[in-house]
């Protein structure tokens, strides 16, 4: 009879730990694909025969709508911080907009698994409204932008609800396909868009252009809010309500009240601060602009722990962060997002002064690029589904980008003429439809349908994060460079003109040809410039982090999370291979 030491079993049962540890994870990758097929089937049969086509129709209207309603009003904002002269303050608005935007996408839809899709839904309409009424009867600068913020919560409710709505009733394999459908509607809008805000402001005005959307909003939301009481109800008579029961304290914490403080104050913070210091008369001198960036920067800290430690249901899942997917998803996408805007938010003032295209033909360069996504977008949706693969678009996408914006540096200037500057749009249009489709389906894919509101929320509020930073940058470099540029063109030129030209672009107090005119384009050739560069610098980081993106083959199921466990099992029994390697010999890199 021989003896066994505890040395000898310690390779043994190792060995049993390995394969637990592995059989676990197939276990609960089983577990979760099954859980999805059979809540799938109970949802197919609570939206019955013709539920899910007055859904769609009712999600393309609310998307035309939406269409509509940003390209024209993105037309007045321009106009109305012009009569009350302060365009040089459109690029913090333009960043407080898409703060708010951001920051409450995740407790948006953390509310609207709560209390429902329908009932959410209702919010922010009314939010809309609100906020039509204010803007439309502003007086001064500081009430606009109060009203513009009111605007910005109920546009933000509405995106990432008709974000999630599609996600929810489409499989991984169609998701991109559907996103570029439901999106068709701004192939035409735009150029509607431009007659609309080109008559409305010659006629009625910027304020009744705004208004008349309390009217057509709430009328066209009906298709939307009715089909999903419907689905609501029969859900619940199936016996899988679409409502998290909640008590009125458990529902603050199961929205994480704490942690959506620490996240929205933080980002504010950080970003408002950089936003606003090139308007004050001492700039990065003055005591309240590091103040309140280090508060901020305190904020994002603490939010860490309290979402570790504290929080019962986190607004930002740590274990998120273990995912490779979700991680490069939103670090591409923020940077995308920054390069997009940074050399986007003063492009319409561009246009109309120096070039001096008129309104609709200013709002015809803005969105030619969004037109080019549309298409690009639907035709990537398409070669998503016949292929099952995402990751060679996307490698594609980054490196249109990448070489739109060096194009940029040559083609969009003073000298340039009409044509070059559409055809960079259309290169930067090109690019985007295929990025921004695949960032959403790959963060709502790798998770599993209970996580689809938080990682949808997430990788849209990163993507806000990068238009936030962008217009910082861009109206950081406005507001410091413009004003010494023009005096170097401009070298006799009073403090009084300057500020004029700083703040407004509607006026024409000089014809072409003369020095003032020269000087005035070469300063803003040279302010896009700068612009330019910053996004070139940021779109680099892209075509370098889409290599280490896991390629997933995409399937007829709602999601991939029980693939993604597979692959993290798979992972663990090849770790001595090395992570890159065993992506590349497997196919996952292609």
């Amino acid at each position: 009879m021989t003896t066994t030491t505890s040395e000898e079993k310690t390779p043994y049962h190792n060995e049993y730990d390995e394969n637990d540890e592995k059989q676990r994870r197939i276990s609960l990758a089983d577990s979760v694909a099954g859980t999805d097929e059979e809540l799938m089937a109970v949802r197919s049969q609570a939206w019955g025969k013709n539920g899910l086509i007055y859904m769609w129709i009712g999600i393309g209207l609310m998307w035309t709508i939406f269409e509509l309603d940003n390209a024209t009003v993105y037309n007045y904002q321009n106009f109305a911080t012009s009569e009350f002269q302060q365009v040089s303050l459109l690029g913090a608005l333009s960043t407080a907009g898409t703060i708010v935007s951001a920051v409450l996408k995740p407790p948006v839809a953390k509310v609207s698994d709560i209390i429902g899709r329908a009932e959410t839904y209702c919010f922010a309409v009314a939010l809309y409204i609100l906020s039509y009424i204010l803007c439309a009867s502003s007086n001064e600068y500081n009430q606009y932008a109060a009203s513009y913020i009111i605007y910005c919560i109920g546009q933000t409710s509405m995106q990432i609800l008709n974000q999630l709505i599609v996600a929810d009733i489409t499989t991984s394999r169609w998701r991109g396909l559907a996103n570029g459908l439901v999106n068709l509607p701004f192939m035409i809008i735009p150029w509607i868009a431009a007659f609309i805000a080109d008559s409305a402001l010659n006629t009625v005005g910027w304020r009744w252009g705004i208004g008349m959307f309390a009217i057509i909003m709430p009328v066209c939301s009906v298709v939307v809010i009715v089909p999903l009481l419907y689905f609501q109800r029969r859900m619940k008579q199936f016996g899988h309500s679409t409502k998290a029961q909640a008590t009125f304290l458990s529902f603050f914490s199961k929205i994480d009240v704490g942690g959506m403080t620490l996240l929205v104050a933080g980002f504010a913070l950080v970003l408002l601060p950089l936003a606003l210091a090139g308007t004050t008369p001492s700039r990065w001198d003055t005591a309240w602009v590091p103040a309140l960036i280090a508060v901020g920067g305190v904020c994002l800290i603490a939010l860490v722990g309290y979402e570790w430690k504290v929080a019962a249901h986190p607004l930002v899942p740590l274990h998120f962060f273990k995912n490779i997917s979700l991680v490069l998803a939103w670090t591409m996408g923020l940077m995308d997002a920054f390069a997009f805007s940074a050399t986007h938010t003063y492009m319409y003032t561009l246009a109309v002064v120096v070039h001096e295209f008129s309104v609709r033909d200013a709002s015809f360069l803005t969105f030619t690029a969004g037109c080019m996504q549309v298409l690009t977008g639907l035709v990537a949706g398409a070669l998503m589904y016949k292929t099952r693969r995402y990751k060679w678009l996307l490698v594609i996408g980054v490196a249109v980008r990448l070489l739109g914006y060096g194009v940029m540096l040559r083609l969009r200037g003073a000298t340039n003429s009409v044509a070059e500057l559409f055809i960079v749009q259309l290169i930067q249009g090109f690019g985007s439809g295929i990025v921004l489709g695949i960032f959403l389906v790959v963060a709502q894919i790798v998770v599993p349908r209970s996580e689809l509101s938080q990682s949808t929320a997430l990788e849209l509020l990163f993507i806000y994060m990068g238009n936030a930073l962008g217009s910082t940058a861009a109206g950081a470099i406005y507001t410091n460079s413009f004003a010494p540029r023009l005096r170097d063109y401009l070298p006799n030129s009073t403090d009084e003109l300057v500020n004029t030209i700083l703040n407004t672009f509607t006026e024409e107090p000089f014809a072409n040809g003369t020095p003032e005119r020269t000087a005035i384009n070469a300063a803003y050739s040279d302010v896009m410039r700068y612009m330019t560069y910053a996004a070139l610098g940021a779109s680099i980081f892209g075509i370098i982090l889409v290599w280490f993106l896991p390629n997933l083959q995409l399937s007829d199921k709602h999601n991939l999370a029980g693939e993604m466990e597979q692959i993290k099992a798979e992972s663990s029994k090849r770790a001595d291979e090395g992570m890159l390697r065993w992506w590349w010999r497997t196919g996952r890199l292609w």
